[in-house]
């Protein structure tokens, strides 16, 4: 990837996780820069310097990880990703590693405390499910496991109306594509947590 590339990554992926209608796999990553734009910009080195260290696919990962871990992807600077984005990108790649053993610990956790009608009841608020996402208890990856479990994020649409969840169901819909996830398998582990072996 050459560092106009890396740039054009950092754009295109900036777009999918800030608005709604964009979408990365629809437009297969494209957007619109200039290399004139580019070369203008005084943080140029900085995508040279990526590219060198990074392969191509971990450069979309790296991305990716600060972009989830954004409270709000529009208004990320690259110069936080810059000094940042390692820490969270290490932060990422070790979720991954071992997304089968933190969404176990993690509903153990949640589910000793909730039964599941109260962990997604919205009648009063929000749910218990994302005060602890908010809190950082439940990681995202997480939070979409049980959307593609539960499809929280339908029920929370149009029961929700606040900014904190807007985001947080933006979030959810932007994410969900790069996580390849056996919804059959998270759906047994979840059934084993609740009602035990």
């Amino acid at each position: 990837m050459t560092p106009f590339d890396a740039y054009k990554q950092y754009l295109a992926l900036k777009n999918h996780f800030s608005k709604d209608k964009y979408d990365y796999h629809k437009y297969a990553g494209k957007s619109r820069a200039s290399v004139e734009s580019f070369n203008k910009r005084k943080d140029k080195y900085w995508f040279e310097k990526l590219s060198r260290q990074k392969s191509d696919e971990e450069i979309k990962n790296f991305y990716i990880a600060n972009f989830v871990e954004a409270d709000d992807p529009n208004s990320l600077w690259i110069g936080n990703v810059i000094r940042a984005g390692d820490i969270y990108y290490k932060e990422w790649t070790k979720r991954q590693q071992s997304l089968q053993y933190l969404f176990t610990q993690e509903s153990q956790t949640f589910f000793s405390e909730y039964n599941l009608d109260q962990a997604f009841d919205c009648s009063k608020g929000h749910p218990p499910v994302l005060k602890k996402f908010l809190s950082g208890k439940i990681s995202p990856e997480t939070l979409v496991i049980y959307d593609r479990i539960f499809l929280i994020r339908n029920n929370f649409d149009k029961k929700l109306l606040d900014p904190i969840w807007e985001s947080v169901s933006l979030k959810i819909k932007k994410y969900t594509p790069f996580l390849n996830i056996d919804v059959f398998r998270y759906k047994k582990i979840l059934k084993d947590t609740i009602i035990g072996d």
